[in-house]
């Protein structure tokens, strides 16, 4: 019976922690309970964000991730959970931006922590639940008084050099775009100051052709029915406000929600709502996208759950028979984003930590403990490894496209390695390696993805399978088992130098862990930058160029192999191996992460300037950590080490 508890335990979790991971299913419109409107059909509808289909779930999900940092409303963030305060689905916000502007605007979705930001824009500082305020969401209506006041601190941010920015003036310009975000999906399907869409875009669609007689008129010089042309034009100005942004000063960019439709005899396309009216004006006809969206707004606004189902389920239909291919994979992303798997990972490598820690406590007696920390890892993959595939056939690419997935990748590669060093050495640390890495790097991807689209369009000198699924694929993997090595080298030092756990045995096994680990790393290192230069030639016409990313490459392979020579020739003993792992763990973050703050060479594809202080506060611990190193062995509670 004691055998089967941690199987036990793993399943139990496992079954926690997916439950509720489905695709919600919409009630019947006719009923009383919830929200009748059906939420999860109207974020299945396809749509073009970022230069690629994705369901409007996504381009809500994304949306709100830059907002407001979470993937849901809480439209009442004053109350504590045990009120129950209201909360919205990311499909239920955009609808309400969609149709229902004014609701929208009143929302609580712009986060805002700069206290100085709040002052400038004269918004409340701290939560009171009197005043109906968190201190740190705050609605567009709320904002859009002090817009312009708003602007003008921009402009001035934007003069400041990125590296001297202050961190008042980084808050400025996220809110900026921010702001740009918002705006944008509110110009999406309908111009802002229109209040009875369908029955305006049916009459001036009824008036088009006598309003392009009118203007042929004007232009030869005839008579011509001036009311008529003025009628035409003002809803093409409606139009061109949908697509420029005058107030923010630069184009507007809303997703592409008319579906594929004729432009003109040679052009066939996805088109933004702006754009079609244009192209009605020009004689093509009314897209259908546009007409079901109009009657989806009226019904929504009306309250008449009844017809916006209707509507909703008759563009699908015609979705259905025309672009089959894209409601499929529309679908198939929500049910990638609902399911969560790289967040229900994290919650289930947090576990595993926890119970290797309590086993740590007392190894003896609490070996089920670590057998239930391993089965819990051993899940963990499963649903890790089920993301990583969902995402690939998402992707129709390889696991590592961008700096996101890379860090998604890695924590999947340590968390195989650490649970090989479990199957040979059964004494928890492998299970503490797969756990704590896995861990880190999926909160470093959670982090990434608040910039938006995580699955967006590839830049053509990556736009190669082949490639990606060797040069890139090989060389992260390396970036894995380097960081696992000095992982282990972590748990070397924090175990004896902070207790007195790390027995001769136990360092003898971490010392040859750490040998296995690096030698697999060299490996996939060296033959990763190989086939980077073979790739280089053929992208870029040379095989070397000393680009930062290809010099980060070549330190990795030079420090590893630093290491085993090191070993092998008898320079260091077990310590200064621990340090030299330890310093594996600076020159591989580098490598990863800090070219690409440098913004030049022709690999800066992630620049993130905010990340720089996380970057040096990692750096700063594995130097403390090579410090307490050198210290003598009597500073140790650990003597054996």
């Amino acid at each position: 019976m004691k055998q089967r508890i941690p199987f036990l335990v793993a399943v139990v979790l496992a079954l926690c922690v997916f439950r509720g991971s489905s695709v919600p299913r919409d009630p019947d419109p006719r009923g009383q309970s919830g929200s009748r409107f059906p939420a999860s059909a109207f974020g299945r509808l396809p749509a073009v964000g970022g230069g690629r289909i994705q369901p409007l779930d996504s381009i809500a999900r994304n949306s709100l991730l830059q907002l407001r940092e979470k993937q849901r409303v809480n439209a009442e963030p004053w109350k504590s959970w045990w009120q129950r305060p209201r909360m919205l689905s990311a499909s239920e916000w955009l609808m309400h931006m969609f149709f229902a502007q004014k609701q929208a605007d009143a929302l609580p979705v712009l986060r805002i922590d700069h206290p100085d930001v709040k002052g400038l824009l004269e918004l409340p500082m701290h939560e009171d639940p009197e005043k109906k305020t968190d201190g740190k969401h705050f609605a567009w209506s709320q904002i859009q008084p002090k817009f312009d006041v708003l602007r003008e601190e921009t402009r001035r941010a934007w003069e400041v050099q990125e590296s001297a920015r202050s961190p008042y003036e980084r808050a400025v310009l996220k809110l900026w775009e921010g702001v740009a975000v918002y705006r944008s999906l509110q110009n999406a399907v309908q111009p802002p100051n229109a209040e009875r869409w369908e029955q305006e875009l049916r009459d001036w669609v009824a008036q088009v052709p006598a309003g392009r007689e009118a203007a042929k008129a004007q232009q030869a010089g005839q008579p011509f029915d001036q009311a008529v042309l003025e009628r035409l034009l003002v809803e093409l100005q409606r139009a061109e406000e949908m697509l420029r942004d005058e107030k923010m000063r630069r184009p507007n960019n809303p997703p592409l929600v008319v579906a594929p439709y004729r432009k003109s005899e040679a052009e066939l396309a996805w088109g933004k709502t702006g754009e079609a009216l244009f192209d009605v004006a020009r004689g093509a006809p009314l897209p259908v996208s546009v007409q079901a969206y109009a009657a989806m707004g009226t019904a929504f606004r009306a309250g008449d759950a009844v017809a916006f189902s209707s509507v909703l389920t008759g563009y699908q239909q015609h979705l259905t028979g025309v672009h089959a291919g894209e409601i499929r994979k529309a679908a198939s992303e929500q049910r990638f984003n609902h399911l969560e798997l790289f967040y229900r990972a994290l919650v289930l490598y947090v576990l595993s930590a926890i119970c290797v820690l309590v086993y740590m406590l007392a190894p003896e007696r609490l070996e089920a403990w670590r057998a239930s920390g391993v089965a819990i890892t051993g899940v963990a993959l499963v649903v890790h490894s089920a993301g990583l595939v969902y995402r690939m056939l998402l992707e129709g690419r390889p696991p590592v496209t961008n700096l996101y997935s890379s860090a998604v990748f890695i924590g999947w590669g340590a968390c195989v390695l650490g649970l090989l060093l479990e199957r040979v050495w059964r004494n928890g640390i492998g299970a503490m390696v797969s756990a704590v890495p896995g861990f880190l790097t999926l909160i470093i991807a959670h982090h990434l993805s608040l910039s938006g689209d995580t699955m967006e369009m590839m830049r053509a000198v990556l736009d190669t399978n082949f490639w990606l699924a060797t040069h890139v694929v090989v060389v992260t993997l390396g970036y894995s088992a380097t960081f696992v090595a000095g992982a282990l080298a972590m748990l070397y030092v924090l175990r004896g130098f902070f207790s007195a756990s790390l027995t001769g045995e136990t360092a003898a096994a971490l010392s040859k862990m750490v040998y296995g680990i690096l030698c697999f790393a060299t490996l996939f290192s060296f033959v990763g930058t190989v086939l980077g230069g073979i790739w280089a030639d053929q992208s870029w016409g040379r095989f070397w160029g000393w680009d930062a990313k290809e010099n980060g490459a070549l330190m990795i392979v030079l420090w590893n192999a630093t290491f085993l020579h090191a070993r092998w020739g008898g320079l260091f003993k077990e310590r200064g191996l621990m340090a030299l792992a330890l310093g594996g763990n600076i020159v591989t973050a580098w490598s990863w992460f800090g070219v690409n703050m440098l913004g030049i060479g022709l690999h800066s594809y992630g620049f993130m300037s905010a990340a720089f202080h996380w970057l040096m506060g990692f750096v700063g611990l594995q130097l403390a950590l090579i410090l307490l190193l050198l210290l003598p062995r009597r500073m140790w509670r650990s003597r054996a080490a």
